[in-house]
């Protein structure tokens, strides 16, 4: 029988999240790294007890975990990083002057071919490719060197580079996101990136024909539709269906096109899902009613999924890297909050309980789908 594995990243340190596969019950386990930010835990799709998990903290800098047991045990990888010829520490950098350091990696995507093979966004923007299984990360320099490098801003999380979507259609076409700067895809496996944001608008950029600028959230694809991409943008639910070449907007009767996250169906291609929140000053949901939204149609059209979700005085954020798919039948969607909660829908969103309350903030949920 299928089990299912939530991958739950939070401010205090990781937890996992088991059940079988009528997911109504969970085991919980945890915290690892206790005390520790965990940005982003995700498993290899070839090896599922390949687990790889991004660990911070101010005092001792930025380090890769990695499991080969699903969970139960971890261990620091060396961790050497290469960037403009130089090796650096556990840290990311080597302590001499540079004009650029990054801070943490936000995003660890394990490759759809090779367990070995891992990619890293981090911020300041930039993107790194380990074969090793994270043992050493090399700087795929071409984006960071990109001509409009100069016009990236950051968003109020920082310049983060928080998204990479691969092509399983094409192993060397990857699509990343950068906040505040926009969608990128690469066709030759991250040597050079083309700025993929026609059609975006960004009522903080003078010119709105601008080539980056904007600040992406989110991007989501269904496998089997890889021309088909969905973004979260700050401002603006969009779609595109030309790999990324053009934008529109499918906000249709949200009631806010302000949000972090976006997913897609597990089979169903142009069922996408969203959670509103009220504005960027305003970080909770409208009317304080905690509501995912669901479009069938790929945009435009939404309706609220409320059942067993607070309707009342609920006033937490759901941020970018925190809501998953599994891709059992019907599929299951999950989703963290700052407040705590992980809440799970065994039935693609319509019916919805609290799987596990007052954890510490949540940053990123992942699943994985266990044979």
């Amino acid at each position: 029988m299928s089990r299912v594995r939530l991958l739950v990243g939070t401010h205090k340190g990781g937890f996992i999240l088991t059940s079988d596969a009528k997911r109504q019950r969970w085991d919980v386990s945890g915290p690892e790294f206790a005390g520790w930010e965990i940005y982003h835990i995700k498993g290899s799709p070839v090896d599922p007890d390949r687990l790889f998990a991004s660990q911070s903290t101010g005092w001792f800098g930025q380090q890769i975990q990695r499991s080969n047991d699903g969970g139960k045990t971890w261990a620091s990888v060396d961790n050497k990083f290469v960037y403009e010829g130089k090796t650096g520490t556990h840290q990311w950098y080597d302590g001499t002057p540079h004009p650029w350091e990054f801070k943490r990696v936000w995003h660890l995507e394990p490759s759809l071919i090779d367990p070995d093979v891992v990619y890293a966004g981090v911020e300041d923007a930039a993107f790194f490719r380990s074969t090793d299984g994270g043992q050493t990360w090399h700087e795929l320099a071409g984006l960071r060197q990109h001509t409009t490098g100069s016009a990236w801003a950051p968003g109020a999380g920082g310049l983060c580079l928080h998204t990479i979507v691969q092509d399983p259609s094409d192993s060397r076409r990857i699509f990343i996101a950068i906040s505040a700067a926009g969608v990128f895809r690469t066709d030759d496996g991250g040597e050079t990136w083309r700025p993929m944001n026609r059609g975006l608008r960004s009522q903080t950029i003078p010119d709105q024909d601008a080539e980056v600028g904007h600040c992406v959230h989110r991007i989501a694809m269904h496998p089997s539709r890889p021309r088909t991409l969905f973004m979260q943008k700050h401002w603006d639910v969009m779609r595109s269906t030309d790999g990324g070449e053009s934008w529109h907007e499918v906000s249709g009767n949200l009631p806010s096109d302000f949000g972090f996250p976006i997913d897609v169906h597990a089979h169903e291609p142009d069922t996408i899902y969203v959670i509103p929140i009220k504005s960027d000053s305003e970080h909770f949901p409208p009317e304080g009613k905690l509501r995912v939204y669901r479009s069938r149609t790929g945009g435009n059209e939404w309706e609220a999924l409320t059942n067993g979700l607070p309707q009342s005085n609920c006033y937490v954020n759901v941020l970018r890297e925190a809501m998953a798919v599994d891709s059992l039948d019907p599929c299951g969607v999950y989703f963290g909050t700052s407040g705590g909660q992980v809440y799970g829908s065994p039935d693609a969103g319509d019916h919805w309980s609290a799987i596990v309350r007052d954890l510490p903030p949540v940053l990123s949920v992942e699943v994985q789908t266990l044979s």
